[in-house]
């Protein structure tokens, strides 16, 4: 309460808390205290140090309990920290100390201290005092603490640092709690040295599970590392290492260890249960240890046939060891294995014991023939080329038969063998036992074999090897020779084609002796052998015509002799052959000859060419007549025609297309067109009724009625525009117009004529083409917009009738660029009104106003325009050109204009009073540039009426800028005027000192009067007092009726002997207030009225309330009515007590005194 107290207090909390203390009332004092300082003030430091103190010392519990709300923050710090250390509560004492001596020496009593709460205190120090007092406490009390550092450890590892922490259980040598900190992040981390360490700790520990399942499932931890503690370490159980080094492939280490530490039972479970596919390593190293035969023996033998076979052979051949596994190996064939790796090791060990190898090596399917082969190599070779015979080992047989000289089996093999790629690596330039084994093959090799394929496959080798010397002399034994391949098909081919190749001299005798072998073939490839001779002999051997005159033809070149030889054989083909190497040399009408002699057809588009190009048309119509005999080909028929053309026989041209043919008309007319031949192609195009194409013909020929009827019957607008341009040419301007008028009917010709005709400078009869066109039913609109930008180019004089006549049918924006180009502005102007377009009417007008300007039309025009500038523009036009114009476009864009900026424009102008009708016209838009222009000029003018009414009418100016500048001028009806407008805006005093100046006595009244400040009222009484003026004292009495208190118009009046004058306000004064207090006398007997009426009304309602209530049974008393009195007997109403409760008096009606104290 004392807390709350407004004001404050007024003794002193320090002073009341040791009256508490005095009486040893440590409680109430407490309870005081905690009351007072709620609000925890900084000014309140003091008291809160002083109720921490007192119950650490007396109840510490509640001290604690206080910290703990956090009630109180400005207490002093460092003594409450160490009396909570002397009180017991270290963990209060921890968080109030800031100094790290201060802390160590705390947190040592762990005894004392809850270990959560510890845990969360390290949370709020740095990490080097965390460091720090982790050590103090290990230092301390390693075995006790250990625990509360493990879990500090755990919950701030990420502050601390992993590292840190771990160099802390290391420096103490505290294994135990490496292992339980690295326990709980081993999961999250993927660092080596924390795994390893962990690994390490585990160990130590005694964890060896742990140390099991951590080298078992980790991918982290360094192996070598881990495998040298853990063979340091010497585990009584040696699955870690196992583990270790059976992931990261240290099998032989780890056999090594187990072996030299007696671990037997070890290596057997390794081998038999953990991984038997690292049991060749296992046995290698034990070999290397000299470990006894029987046990390695009976370990492999443990394993049998998950035993990998191959490396376990590579391991003991290594130490040549083999014959150790013959037992085992024997026990796997017995057993039915066809594993190759199995037999490959049995036929070794065969081998080595000499026991009958041969049988095994050509007997056994199993083994591989390289690897055994090899095996061979050093002890018996022909034992290596069985084997890799058997296996096809081609690369291998060769080096081993070259290094050890066994060329004729090489040679053998490489015929049986029958392989094109073996061929040409034994036949390559580059083997340096190449001549030896051809020896072999030519000497034994192939006359042992009876078989074709062996000597085919052989003698390919050969042609291959690209030998053909010895590959023709071994040809000339088996071929020439009698023998059992003397009359072989293929070989008599190889014979004479390897003699072309390699011996050219010895072919025209093959071809003489030998009968069987493939004519065609062998003389295409003596052709291409350049033995021409050789190869027309072989064609005319074996009767092929065709061949031995193409080789007479293209290859020796010799058209006489293949002449002569085609009149010896008489066969058409080979007419035709020789007919085609003439038109080739050039010798066209021999050419035609033969191909006539040949009746061929087939080859006529190359006669046709061949006879155009020599010029030869005579020979080439007998060629064509021929070739039509025989076929209906349209071209042969065409070029029939273009050839009668070009020996100018127009007759047989008009016989011939009456009669039936496949001719393309059409294409020989062009052709015959393009080539200048038009007599000719004007019978073509007549015929087929290519009307347009006559008419092109004809205005060629330069018959130009003939051509202008063409083009009517083809109604072609490019045959018109061809024969209109032809007859402008040659000025026939009458046919040319006849071709116009059917032109300019298409708009997309009509500016082609158009530029036609002017580029030639006939411009008369242009106007003159487009007249006439104007007629025309088709006529468009661009036909009358390009006769109106001929006449704006050429007749200027006849453009603004032309526009105006047929404005509804121009296309008005090219003509509006004509009349542009030609600067003709009266016409444009009217354009683009035509056009709607009235802002570029209104700029062309203003630009060219000599020759565009009219007023009335640009007032029209104005009043449309979309650019607002313009109109501000056209101000600017109409005060340089036509000043005495300029209210009249005013007024007409009175609405669009901005009346300001107007204004604007004709002030820097300096012709402000030539827009005044303007401005007097717009000042009812009350704009404050209007407004203050029209004041100024009214000002100059010393016009004071029109000012005033501008005034009162128009208020938007700047009132008091006005009223300053006119306040000293020199006219008093203006200086009024200012006194009017410091009124207006509400500046009475310097309105009023202004009409007092002037003597405008009454209107300083009105001004005090319309201020409403009594102070300026009285103020204005006391001038006219000190001024001697009498009757305008009394009149300002009246007109401040309502301003001036009647005891200073009194007193004023009785100093200054102007009673009398102030006697007329007293009387209507007093008049007026006697009013007033009747009106009050008036209005309270009414309400008195009013409230006898409602209680007689109330005691109305009352009585006849208790009318009922007697005529209810008597045992049935009625209920209390509400606001009846509880007095029995008394049926009254009994009235309210009076409202001036609170111990006040009642209050009169409406809070005035009895009208009796009046």
């Amino acid at each position: 309460m004392m807390s709350q107290m407004e004001g404050g207090c007024p003794v002193d909390f320090n002073t009341i808390t040791d009256l508490f203390l005095q009486r040893n009332l440590i409680r109430e004092a407490t309870a005081f205290l905690l009351d007072v300082l709620k609000p925890n003030l900084p000014e309140h430091s003091f008291l809160q140090t002083k109720v921490l103190e007192i119950n650490l010392v007396t109840f510490p519990n509640v001290a604690d309990a206080i910290l703990a709300n956090g009630m109180f923050s400005h207490y002093d710090r460092p003594r409450i920290a160490q009396l909570c250390e002397k009180a017991g509560l270290y963990v209060r004492a921890l968080q109030h100390y800031t100094e790290l001596p201060d802390i160590k020496r705390v947190i040592v009593n762990t005894h004392a201290i809850e270990p959560q709460s510890l845990v969360e205190f390290f949370g709020t120090l740095s990490r080097e005092w965390a460091l720090e007092c982790m050590k103090d406490l290990l230092l301390v009390n390693l075995r006790g603490n250990l625990q509360i550092i493990v879990q500090v450890a755990k919950e701030y590892c990420e502050q601390l640092g992993v590292d840190a922490c771990i160099k802390i259980f290391e420096q103490f040598k505290s294994y135990e709690g490496l292992y339980f900190f690295l326990g709980s992040y081993l999961s999250s981390s993927e660092d080596p040295d924390i795994h390893f360490k962990y690994i390490e700790a585990a160990a130590k520990t005694g964890q060896i599970k742990e140390v099991e399942r951590v080298t078992r499932e980790s991918n982290f931890y360094d192996p070598e590392k881990t495998k040298n503690f853990l063979m340091e370490a010497k585990l009584p159980d040696a699955r870690p290492l196992i583990n270790v080094c059976d992931r990261f492939g240290f099998v032989p280490d780890l056999t090594h260890y187990l072996y030299s530490n007696n671990m037997l039972r070890y290596i057997e479970g390794y081998v038999q249960k953990v991984n038997p596919g690292n049991a060749p390593l296992v046995v290698g190293q034990l070999l290397d240890d000299e470990c006894p035969e029987d046990f390695i023996k009976g370990l492999i033998l443990s394993v049998r046939s998950l035993l990998p076979v191959e490396p376990l052979v590579e391991e003991c051949e290594k130490r040549n060891r083999l014959r150790l596994l013959t037992q085992f190996l024997e026990h796997l064939v017995s057993e039915g294995s066809q594993d190759v790796h199995v037999h490959n090791a049995l036929g070794k060990i065969i081998i080595d014991s000499n026991n009958n190898p041969e049988h095994f090596l050509t007997t056994n399917p199993y083994y591989d023939s390289r690897v055994v082969g090899k095996y061979c190599e050093k002890r018996d070779p022909t034992l290596a080329v069985v084997a890799y015979r058997r296996g096809q080992c081609d690369e291998e047989l060769i080096n081993v038969t070259n290094k050890n000289s066994l060329f004729k089996l090489q040679a053998r093999y490489v015929v049986e063998r029958m392989d094109a790629d073996l061929w040409e690596k034994v036949l390559n330039p580059e083997n340096v036992y190449r001549r030896q084994l051809i020896d072999q093959v030519v000497s034994t090799a192939l006359p042992e074999s009876k078989s074709p394929e062996q000597v085919s496959a052989a003698v390919k080798a050969f042609m291959t090897a690209d030998l053909p010397h010895e590959l023709i002399e071994l040809l000339e034994k088996i071929v020439l020779q009698n023998s059992a391949f003397s009359g072989n098909f293929n070989l008599q081919n190889l014979l004479i084609l390897t003699a072309i190749k390699a011996d050219p001299s010895r072919v025209m005798d093959y071809i003489n002796r030998l009968d069987n072998f493939d004519g065609p073939a062998v003389g295409e490839v003596a052709v291409e052998a350049q033995l021409y001779e050789e190869a027309f002999a072989i064609f005319k051997k074996f009767n092929l015509n065709v061949q031995a005159v193409n080789v007479l033809l293209d290859n020796i070149q010799n058209i006489e002799r293949a002449v002569e030889f085609a009149f010896r054989v008489e066969e058409d083909a080979v007419w035709s052959q020789v007919a085609k190497a003439q038109l080739r040399e050039g010798l066209v009408s021999d050419a035609i000859e033969s191909f006539i002699r040949a009746d061929d057809m087939t080859q006529f588009l190359d006669v046709i060419c061949a006879a155009e190009d020599a010029n030869v048309y005579h020979d080439l119509v007998r060629y064509l007549l021929m070739v039509r005999q025989k076929a209906k080909e349209p071209k042969v028929d065409s070029e029939l025609i273009y050839a009668y053309a070009k020996i100018d026989r127009l007759s047989e041209i008009e016989e011939f297309i009456l009669m039936p043919n496949v001719a393309n008309l059409q294409n020989v007319g062009d052709r015959l067109y393009d080539e200048a031949l038009y007599e000719a192609a004007k019978i073509i195009f007549a015929f087929i009724s290519n009307w347009a194409k006559l008419a092109s013909t004809l205005v060629k020929l330069r018959q130009f009625q003939g051509a202008v009827d063409a083009a009517r019957k083809a109604n072609s607008s490019k045959t018109w525009k061809e024969v209109c341009f032809a007859c402008v040419d040659a000025e026939e301007f009458r046919l040319a117009q006849m071709c116009g008028l059917n032109i300019i009917i298409q708009v997309d010709d009509l500016e082609e004529v158009s530029e036609y005709y002017q580029n030639r400078g006939c411009f008369n009869e242009l106007i003159s083409l487009m007249e006439s066109g104007l007629g025309l039913e088709r006529a468009h609109m661009g036909i009358f917009t390009e006769l109106g930008v001929l006449y704006a180019r050429y007749r200027p004089e006849k453009l603004m009738e032309h526009i105006k006549l047929f404005s509804t049918r121009l296309n008005i924006p090219k003509l509006i660029r004509a009349c542009d180009e030609q600067q003709h502005w009266m016409e444009l102007t009217y354009l683009y009104i035509q056009y709607d377009e009235f802002d570029n009417a209104a700029t062309t007008i203003m630009n060219h106003s000599p020759e565009a300007w009219d007023h009335m039309q640009f007032k029209d025009v104005a009043v449309k325009v979309a650019n607002v500038e313009l109109y501000y523009k056209a101000v600017h036009f109409y005060l340089q050109e036509h000043p005495d114009l300029i209210n009249d476009l005013l007024n007409v864009l009175a609405l669009r204009v901005d009346h300001t900026r107007v204004v604007d424009i004709m002030r820097k102008a300096g012709h402000l009073h030539l827009v005044k009708p303007y401005m007097i016209a717009v000042q009812s838009n009350n704009v404050a540039a209007v407004n203050e222009a029209l004041n100024g000029i009214y000002v100059e003018e010393e016009d004071y009426d029109r000012l005033r009414e501008s005034i009162d009418l128009h208020d938007n100016f700047d009132q008091i800028g006005l009223a300053q500048k006119i306040e000293k001028h020199e006219l008093l009806e203006m200086r009024r005027v200012a006194a009017y407008i410091y009124k207006k805006a509400g500046r009475w005093k310097q309105s009023i000192a202004l009409s007092k100046k002037d003597n405008l006595y009454k209107d300083a009244m009105e001004t005090a009067s319309q201020s409403g400040d009594r102070e300026l009222a009285e103020e204005l009484l006391i001038y006219f007092i000190e001024k001697g003026k009498k009757e305008c004292f009394a009149s300002c009495l009246f007109v401040c009726y309502d301003l001036i208190r009647p005891d200073i118009a009194l007193e004023l009046a009785w100093m200054n002997n102007m009673i009398d004058f102030a006697f007329p306000y007293l009387l209507q004064f007093i008049r007026e207030y006697t009013g007033k207090v009747d009106e009050l006398v008036k209005d309270k007997i009414e309400a008195q009225n009013e409230v006898k009426a409602k209680e007689k009304e109330e005691k109305d309602v009352i009585a006849q309330q208790n009318m009922y209530a007697q005529l209810l049974p008597l045992a049935l008393p009625a209920p209390p009515m509400p606001g009846m009195g509880s007095a029995p007997g008394m049926g009254g109403f009994v009235p309210p007590p009076p409202m001036g409760g609170m111990g006040m008096p009642p209050m009169p009606p409406y809070g005035m005194p009895p009208m009796s104290s009046f």
